[in-house]
């Protein structure tokens, strides 16, 4: 099936929503998300769907031919390499097309512990689309874009572990995310934004002009382990249709 997220020039970043069950997905597709993001939010900040409703979910987007793009996490893991390829295959053999990877960078030695998993993931990056995940609460490196695109990675995104500890532009300066997406977009990587975003974040992050901006928490009533509510959804989806970057 052909894959529709395209790295698209236009300046209005889309809407990638995560979803927890297959009822959520149904809400994000009818709503128009742009890239419906398969995640478990009571299992992390990149929980891992279980296998059977992962299938189920990409025979169900197959089955409409949507537009929409599919994302699926593939579990907050280690910087392992031999962790996190095992976690990278099992999810893209359940057929998802977009295939989303944190990468819990260290401080020290980033590029050296980066080296081996990315070394790893080269041959699955040549079969499916690797979206890697840094951490801003992390003091991510944000220099290891250009190493993910020649590993192969379709694209790369911002978001944050520590959901409690404040969201995207509470870690990242404005003038730093400029870099990564002015980077990222250089190598040719779809980009996204993300981390406990809320509609006040809209506007700053989408003069940046990322690919996608992420949404959970705002999506939903009462956080972001609660169910999909779909008149947030609309007025997030509203909000970024009407956003052009300066």
């Amino acid at each position: 099936m052909t894959l529709h997220v395209t790295l698209s020039p236009t300046p209005r970043p889309g809407l990638l929503a995560s979803v927890a069950t297959l009822a959520e997905m149904e809400v994000a597709l009818s709503a128009g998300a742009d890239i419906v993001d398969l995640k478990n939010p009571a299992e992390g900040a990149l929980g891992a769907w279980a296998e059977a409703p992962l299938k189920a979910a990409v025979a169900r987007w197959r089955a409409a031919a949507c537009v929409t793009g599919l994302s699926a996490t593939v579990g907050d893991q280690p910087l392992d390499a031999t962790i996190i390829l095992a976690a990278a295959r099992r999810t893209a053999a359940t057929g998802v097309p977009l295939v989303k990877i944190g990468f819990p960078l260290p401080t020290d030695g980033a590029a050296q512990a980066l080296d081996p998993v990315l070394d790893a993931l080269r041959p699955l990056a040549r079969e499916t689309r690797l979206i890697a995940v840094l951490f801003a609460d992390q003091d991510p490196d944000l220099s290891a874009v250009s190493q993910f695109a020649e590993a192969g990675f379709h694209g790369v995104m911002l978001d944050t572990a520590d959901k409690a500890a404040g969201g995207l532009l509470a870690h990242l300066a404005v003038q730093r995310l400029a870099g990564f997406v002015t980077a990222a977009r250089a190598a040719g990587l779809l980009t996204g934004l993300a981390g406990s975003l809320k509609l006040e974040d809209i506007a700053p992050l989408a003069a940046l002009q990322p690919h996608y901006l992420g949404f959970r928490g705002a999506l939903c009533a009462t956080g972001r382990t609660s169910s999909l509510d779909p008149a947030r959804l609309a007025r997030v989806r509203e909000d970024l249709k009407g956003r052009v970057a300066a």
